[in-house]
């Protein structure tokens, strides 16, 4: 951690590295240590299965799975939607899925990413991204599987996406048959800043990962 040259009694230090250095209170620490557990693979984990329950009923989907990160929720819904070979998904150039994941759905999925630049809020040119996305009749070109955002967007300075262009973005997706994955690593911190759950633009995307080690306040 870098040094800090504030001295005196009372000085609290803030770090804003990053919102993943958080640690559990000791409260938090309490009810782990007490909580009812089982064999989630059997559905027998009472305390994930509610946790599942929870978080299904406040995004609006049929159900939930826990899972140890969000790299491996990305790379799951790559896998369900570009589920043949020849096939790619559109991302942003400085998003998670392309510059983050080790590249794991070319290595483990055979899936390439096609990159569209994004601009200083997140959002990329919708007319660039009509021209990108190739259809299946393309004798030349990989199919255009999946499309992939970002809400919030953390290298673009953790801007959350307009809704309005969202709408737009499902719109062109909708044209083109093509589905929408939305990195939702920080959804909660969306949520908080438009304060709507996602009643509007979370039925728009299939999977909509929230990950519990990120959080809006």
């Amino acid at each position: 951690m870098p040094q800090n040259h504030v001295s005196g009694e009372g000085v609290r230090i803030v770090d804003i590295r990053t919102d993943t250095i958080t640690k559990p209170t000791q409260a938090m620490r309490n009810v782990m240590a007490i909580a009812e557990v089982g064999d989630s693979v059997f559905g027998e984990d009472p305390t994930v299965d509610k946790l599942e329950r929870r978080c299904a009923d406040l995004l609006g989907k049929e159900d939930a799975i826990y899972l140890p990160s969000g790299t491996m929720c990305n790379l799951i819904a790559i896998m369900v939607h570009c589920n043949k070979r020849g096939v790619e998904f559109i991302a942003g150039d400085k998003s998670h899925s392309y510059l983050c994941e080790l590249g794991g759905a070319a290595v483990l999925a055979g899936v390439q990413c096609s990159q569209i630049h994004n601009k200083p809020d997140g959002t990329f040119c919708l007319e660039e991204l009509q021209r990108r996305i190739h259809p299946e009749v393309n004798l030349r070109s990989a199919t255009t599987g999946l499309i992939i955002i970002e809400n919030t967007h953390n290298l673009c300075g953790g801007k959350v996406l307009p809704l309005e262009w969202i709408d737009d973005l499902a719109k062109i997706a909708s044209k083109f048959k093509v589905p929408l994955h939305m990195d939702g690593a920080r959804i909660m911190n969306a949520v908080v800043q438009i304060r709507d759950w996602g009643a509007r633009w979370v039925p728009y995307f299939a999977v909509p990962p929230a990950l519990l080690t990120k959080r809006g306040d």
